[in-house]
């Protein structure tokens, strides 16, 4: 895909990674694969468990979007919440 990057790989990510702005709003990776970048925030991953699949309401919920793989990686350190500690 091209973007401000260039021409890069492809990755998919969550609407509100992209439309959050100053708030962290977490990352969870969907797929081990290496070159399979996908993720979404934490109230995807809550309504994704809840519906228990893909299903049509949380793809409007989820509104995936296509991103390069450096956005991607961008997202990931914007929107990655810390593990908790003891």
């Amino acid at each position: 895909m091209s973007c401000a990057h260039g021409n890069r790989p492809s990755a998919v990510v969550c609407c509100h990674m992209i439309e959050a702005k100053d708030e962290v709003v977490g990352f969870v990776e969907n797929s081990t694969e290496p070159n399979d970048l996908q993720a979404w925030c934490d109230a995807c991953e809550r309504y994704f468990l809840a519906e228990g699949d893909k299903t049509s309401a949380f793809r409007a919920f989820n509104q995936m979007a296509l991103v390069c793989d450096v956005c991607y990686a961008e997202f990931k350190v914007r929107h990655s919440t810390p593990p908790a500690g003891p």
